[in-house]
């Protein structure tokens, strides 16, 4: 009997089922033809290398970038992890145009972005810690604030800040968190439960003429701890003015003071900045403290609005403890999420 032989079709013709890839290898195989023996590949495409040296430039140097106009610099330091998504917008650019030098040029902006903001893609949450602390903008006009009150209550934390709390809403927010914080303080519109004793409650005075910041020892099983609750003044983007936050600013610098002049060793910062650990504007503040979300979070983190988070500006910020996870909460009837994380207050170990 004959010996029958058996043809097996390849990816380079016939009928037969195409491997996984050989299309792509096939596009790619054609985008290299398109562009081989062609010198105007590295002709084209100045004006796409132009724009991406300038993409890079204001990641490396916006530190640099001045707040005397418009406070141009703290609005671009806002959103700085923004810009990236301008990377693959010109990449694609650069193949449609088949410039290899617009594509070069596309790897500086990329690299300055990962080596700005890489580190926050990855899971950098532990496991460990012995206290959960959480903060929530409540937003004034929230319409349901004992929902809001019940979610965020059963994240389990065992310290809890709220801000923006409108006069006529506070007796909801204690009723409702009684039976979860036997301890509580509400100074101005911002407010602290504790399921430990708390002493020192005081105002701070962070320039406004009003109160929306305070300070409390709260006594944990681990020792004293001072805590901060702060809701710094709003920022807005007006085309006559640009980014108008010098009140924003001011009170940052009283509130940074006022941590500086803390004399208890451990410190957690709980509240709504209104400005991302970017700006340089907080520095009276980032500088003295940690951020949570960058030390051990997972991803950026962003907090607001809430219905499409873009920027982080409310922090959880410690000092003289040990950040172990952070995360955002889920939605409330909130315009922010709330955000939440677990610290280790014994680092004797």
């Amino acid at each position: 009997m004959a010996r029958q032989a058996y043809v097996t079709e390849t990816d380079h013709g016939g009928s037969g089922p195409e491997r996984p890839g050989s299309r792509l290898r096939r596009l790619v195989r054609r985008l290299l033809h398109g562009w081989r023996g062609d010198p105007r590949v590295w002709r084209r495409g100045a004006v796409l290398a132009v724009l991406a040296l300038l993409l890079a430039l204001v990641m490396l140097l916006h530190s640099h970038i001045p707040n005397r106009v418009g406070n141009l610099g703290s609005l671009s330091e806002t959103f700085l992890p923004w810009l990236g998504l301008a990377i693959p917008v010109l990449l694609v650019l650069g193949v449609l145009r088949k410039s290899a030098t617009a594509l070069i040029a596309v790897l500086l902006p990329g690299i300055v972005w990962l080596n700005l903001f890489g580190g926050l893609l990855t899971d950098k949450q532990g496991t460990g810690g012995d206290l959960m602390v959480a903060t929530h903008n409540v937003n004034a006009d929230n319409p349901d604030p004992a929902t809001t009150a019940r979610d965020v209550a059963s994240s389990g934390a065992q310290l809890l800040a709220l801000e923006e709390l409108p006069a006529s809403a506070v007796p909801v927010y204690e009723r409702t968190l009684a039976s979860t914080y036997r301890y509580h303080a509400v100074v101005g519109t911002v407010g602290l439960w504790s399921k430990y004793p708390m002493s020192g409650v005081e105002a701070v005075d962070i320039k406004l003429g009003w109160k929306r910041a305070m300070r409390a020892t709260v006594a944990t099983p681990e020792g004293p701890l001072a805590v901060y609750v702060a809701h710094m003044p709003s920022v807005r983007v007006k085309m006559e003015a640009g980014f108008t936050a010098r009140q924003r600013d001011k009170s940052a610098d009283a509130l940074g003071e006022a941590i500086a002049d803390e004399t208890l060793k451990r410190v957690v910062l709980l509240g709504d900045l209104n400005g991302t650990m970017n700006d340089r504007s907080l520095n009276g503040v980032t500088s003295q403290l940690r951020s949570t979300q960058g030390a051990v979070g997972s991803g950026f983190g962003f907090s607001w609005p809430a219905s499409f988070p873009m920027a982080r500006i409310d922090q959880i910020m410690v000092r003289g403890v040990e950040p172990e996870s952070s995360w955002t909460l889920p939605r409330t009837g909130s315009d922010h999420l709330p955000v939440a994380a677990r610290v280790q207050l014994d680092t004797s170990s």
